[in-house]
């Protein structure tokens, strides 16, 4: 997949002239950044309270995010990026008025520098998170945005449910219309207009209402879709041939019905009507089609759960980006921008985020996903894009696992070969792939004694625990690879397959 971004983006200016001689290129990404918040110590979630969220893990997700896009197009970055789960700002009355001033007001330092501290001055600890990362955007070079910003508001403290976090969509292009929508137990679906080379474009980001493979939480979901249905049926009946994106978290995968049968409605193919067939979609038979179509199935998978890898985050495009009119897609250039040694691990699943450490470290539980498209000044409507292998095959319910089992368990770190007096609870050992063989502690669920500490080991796999357990009981030691990791405030080993199990 990273030959697959470099090579097209190495090729954009010679393929955009076979679209139009004045089209325009620009790239959209959609992001679920796993909880980016800000630093005042005031948090919904117990996992970025001060005890265990400081403002130098604020930097540390920053500056990963902004070498994540400045990854895009060349080191320039995205045009247009849609964020998930930017925190609600809990102190919202300290908020920052002029971003520009703002950042021309530390240009002379960076994030890193001004987060360089366990507790933030008084100037700065009310900066909410979408403007720490617009401002690590500018540090990296990456400049030039707008921010439209999700209004939810943060819930009082007795609330059941407490809303902490929102969408924002950053463009390099005019923002000249936003519109919020409210919806059930979801986050505000924020609606951008965006004039793109004088070419008007719908951009909608969406977060719904998690629980994907449950049939009560698709519900929720099912009128968190209509509330989108309602509005593009609106923008299609002034415009048939409307260029609409649409993207974001559906907490969906692309084959939610086929993927979970005990659901008898979804939201994404009964209430959106979202399809797999590109020929559909330009005879008008569908409204969206679902850009996970261009990737072979194997190949579709941005988050990961439980070993299984889910297409939670989409970009779905309308009948509009297939036409010589305004927008257009360019054609097979979707992608997931998986980025081993960076953003993905050995087996290419995401890093997520780890608040272990001075710092913390890792990225996200999403990979981000990407597309290109042009702006076009042909005004020819009825004149369609040239398509190379059009999708046209509905989906099935099949399911493609991470392959731990093909990991090289050759690469895993030993005691023996670690610095002396290594402490791997620093932060620079998280992720990483060690061979434990170590005590085992008695408890309800297996512990291992490791290089001095104790660890918990977890497996997402029944059959795994089932051996960790047996080994601990047979031998009153476990000897196994893992990946270490922080899990609710413990430091654990991740057993990913039963071959990680060693004889």
């Amino acid at each position: 997949m990273l030959a697959k971004l470099f090579l097209f983006i190495g090729a954009l200016g010679a393929g955009a002239c076979l679209v139009s001689a004045a089209a325009v290129p620009f790239t959209v990404v959609v992001y679920n950044i796993e909880n980016l918040h800000d630093a005042d110590g005031v948090a919904v979630y117990d996992d970025y309270q001060p005890d265990h969220y400081t403002p130098r893990h604020l930097a540390t997700k920053l500056t990963n995010t902004a070498s994540l896009m400045k990854r895009f197009r060349g080191g320039e970055g995205p045009d247009i990026i849609l964020f998930n789960e930017i925190e609600i700002d809990q102190t919202p009355k300290s908020g920052v008025e002029d971003v520009a001033a703002f950042v021309e007001r530390w240009r002379g330092q960076s994030v890193a520098q001004l987060l360089d501290t366990d507790v933030l001055p008084a100037e700065l600890a009310g900066v909410p998170a979408e403007v720490w990362l617009f401002k690590a955007l500018h540090d990296a070079g990456l400049r030039g945005y707008q921010m439209a910003i999700g209004d939810d508001q943060p819930s009082p403290p007795t609330a059941e449910r407490r809303k902490a976090i929102k969408n924002v969509t950053f463009s390099r292009f005019p923002i000249t219309g936003v519109r919020q929508h409210q919806v059930e137990q979801a986050r505000v679906i924020l609606e951008t207009e965006i004039e793109v080379a004088g070419q008007r474009l719908f951009v909608f980001n969406n977060h719904w209402k998690s629980g994907a493979s449950d049939p009560v939480q698709e519900q929720v979901r099912i009128g968190n879709a209509r509330v989108l249905q309602g509005r593009l049926k609106e923008i299609f009946k002034a415009d048939p041939t409307a260029d609409v994106i649409v993207g974001g978290d559906l907490n969906s995968s692309y084959n939610q019905k086929a993927r979970n049968p005990r659901m008898n409605r979804t939201a994404v193919d009964d209430i959106m009507r979202i399809g797999y067939s590109e020929p559909a979609l330009r005879r008008g038979e569908i409204p969206l089609y679902n850009l996970w179509y261009e990737l072979e199935p194997a190949q579709r998978g941005s988050d990961v759960f439980r070993g299984e890898w889910g297409t939670l985050m989409h970009l779905i495009i309308s009948r509009g980006l297939h036409d010589f009119a305004g927008v257009q897609y360019q054609d097979n250039s979707f992608g997931v921008a998986r980025l081993p040694g960076q953003n993905a691990d050995f087996a290419d699943a995401p890093i997520r985020w780890n608040s272990g450490g001075r710092g913390g470290s890792g990225f996200s539980d999403h990979l981000p996903i990407y597309a290109h498209f042009n702006a076009v000044s042909d005004d020819s409507p009825d004149r369609l894009i040239n398509l190379q292998d059009p999708s046209n095959t509905p989906p099935s319910g099949e399911v493609f696992r991470v392959n731990y089992a093909a990991v090289d368990l050759g690469q895993a770190l030993e005691p023996d070969a670690l610095p002396a007096e290594v402490d791997l609870r620093d932060g620079s050992w998280t992720g990483k792939l060690f061979k434990v063989n170590g005590s085992a502690i008695s408890g309800r669920y297996p512990k291992v004694r490791f290089m001095g500490q104790s660890y918990d080991v977890y497996s997402p796999r029944s059959e795994v625990r089932d051996a960790l357990a047996a080994q601990a009981t047979r031998d009153r030691r476990l000897r196994f690879y893992g990946m270490l990791g922080i899990f609710r405030g413990n430091w654990q080993f991740v057993v990913q397959d039963l071959k990680w199990v060693q004889k």
